[in-house]
């Protein structure tokens, strides 16, 4: 597996090897030796794991958790295609409002490391693309959050006919979570 490090502070892509034969193929989506080296701890104790499936066009995010203590998340994707995005929406963070993208798909099971207070997103680019999250605690409705998808203060190349929920479109701007309050601190 090798690892390297995304340009919003925290965030690091880890891309495992795939071994593949006459039968089929077999990949660890995670190890954690490599990440332990790569992050400087182990990953979390997982509390939940999760899995949502999209139609092509879909996008999802950007979406965080309140901290503290806030939400650590290694994503892949097990089936399928999607540009996923890692959004700085930390309060005081040097790369505050950047982004970065890593394409996950399931012929290569790259991941993605989220530590706390990072925003996630992702455009689904195949019908029935299946992103797993692994994650540091369980879904705590009041304390998950989102700003917006297609704020252009962040810039995100979402295209014009994306389909997001009704929560999604109605998520603030960056500026506007800042102003509220709503923001993790770094």
């Amino acid at each position: 597996m090798k690892a390297r490090q995304l340009a919003v502070g925290g965030a690091w892509e880890f891309t495992p090897d795939v071994h593949t034969d006459e039968r089929g193929m077999f990949v660890s989506p995670f190890d954690d030796a490599v990440f332990a080296e790569a992050v400087g701890t182990p990953l979390f104790a997982v509390a939940q794991a999760s899995a949502s499936v999209s139609r092509r066009g879909v996008v999802r995010g950007v979406h965080y958790a309140r901290t503290l203590p806030g939400c650590a998340k290694y994503v892949h994707c097990s089936r399928g295609r999607v540009l996923d995005f890692v959004v700085d929406v930390r309060a005081g963070s040097p790369t505050f409002g950047e982004w970065d993208v890593v394409e996950l798909a399931a012929d290569t099971f790259r991941g993605v490391y989220f530590p706390p207070g990072l925003g996630h997103a992702f455009i689904s680019v195949e019908d029935g693309s299946t992103v797993c999250y692994l994650l540091s605690r369980g879904y705590l409705p009041a304390d998950e959050l989102a700003v917006s998808v297609l704020d252009p203060r962040i810039g995100l190349p979402v295209p014009p006919d994306a389909v997001l929920s009704a929560r999604d479109s109605a998520a603030l701007t960056l500026d506007q979570a800042f102003a509220a309050g709503l923001l993790p601190e770094y």
